[in-house]
């Protein structure tokens, strides 16, 4: 009679990680105890960057009666196209991204995405280059067509725009791709398909670590999830774009400024402390209040 032997199966490696970030719109926030920003406070900040500045669209455009232009941060209403542009706008200013991205159109043709797909990674260097990091984001946005016409057969990306999709399976979509991260998947939930979502770019990330609405151990991903959670929906569009042209034009709140900022004022005013003018969480040495992230 054979004799039989038990073997113990083994015991599988854990996966690895990877070191993309699995980024989904979130249902709650990665900091459930942290209660900033309340819905009123984000009313009273957006009342007053809009008196600050008046001339920022604080709302969305009418596309129907809009020419082409191109815009950075996916402003247009192709999915693939606003993720171009969004990768374009990375690092670098408004005006560099946007004259890459007219360039990129003029070299292929606009959403010519097979002739880019398949040109020498050169060529769409050469013609990105004003926007910076030239080498990086063609490789990122060729790669990134690829990726798309391999899984879909197409680049075309334009059945995220259909109701059936959540906000949840759309972003899931977006940062599957080599290159898209959360805030850029953002941007396209934003800008492009219209749906409630709220990008943390450096500018979002500094200020609402000034006004106190992110733990001190927040970075911009986990920042970008609860501030997701937090910000009524109808605001995050107005908010957003308040809140980067503040960052963008004010001085005040910049490298331990003291100088005048509405948003410096308006903390001192609400929790009665003096942040001075350390908007990354730590009190200046004439400042005894606490600091900005400790709350």
């Amino acid at each position: 009679m054979k004799r039989e032997h038990s073997f113990v199966q083994p015991v599988p490696d854990p996966p690895r990680p990877t070191k993309k970030v699995k980024a989904e719109t979130p249902l709650s926030s990665p900091f459930p105890s942290f209660d900033h920003p309340t819905a009123q406070e984000s009313r009273e900040v957006i009342r007053l960057l809009h008196s600050e500045f008046p001339e920022t669209q604080a709302y969305r455009n009418d596309r129907a009666a809009e020419k082409y232009q191109a815009s950075p941060c996916g402003g247009v209403t192709d999915v693939v196209e606003a993720l171009v542009e969004t990768i374009l706008s990375q690092n670098t200013s408004a005006r560099n991204s946007t004259a890459a991205k007219r360039n990129l159109d003029a070299v292929f043709g606009r959403n010519n995405f097979a002739a880019i797909a398949q040109a020498p990674c050169s060529q769409v260097v050469d013609a990105i280059r004003t926007g910076g990091l030239a080498n990086k984001k063609a490789a990122t946005i060729q790669k990134l067509l690829n990726s798309i016409q391999a899984k879909h057969g197409s680049y075309s990306l334009q059945h995220l725009t259909g109701e059936g999709y959540s906000d949840e399976e759309v972003m899931e979509e977006l940062v599957s791709y080599e290159g898209v991260g959360p805030k850029t998947a953002s941007c396209v939930l934003m800008f492009c398909l219209e749906r409630e979502s709220f990008p943390v770019d450096t500018h979002v990330f500094r200020l609402s670590k000034l006004l106190g609405w992110v733990p001190a151990k927040a970075n911009r991903v986990s920042a970008q999830a609860h501030l997701d959670v937090r910000i009524p929906g109808e605001l995050k569009y107005g908010l957003h774009v308040l809140m980067i042209a503040h960052g963008r034009r004010c001085s005040g709140c910049k490298n331990r400024s003291r100088g005048a900022c509405s948003l410096k004022t308006y903390r001192m005013g609400m929790r009665g402390e003096d942040i001075g003018g350390d908007v990354h969480g730590r009190p200046n040495s004439e400042s005894q209040g606490p600091s900005a992230g400790d709350r």
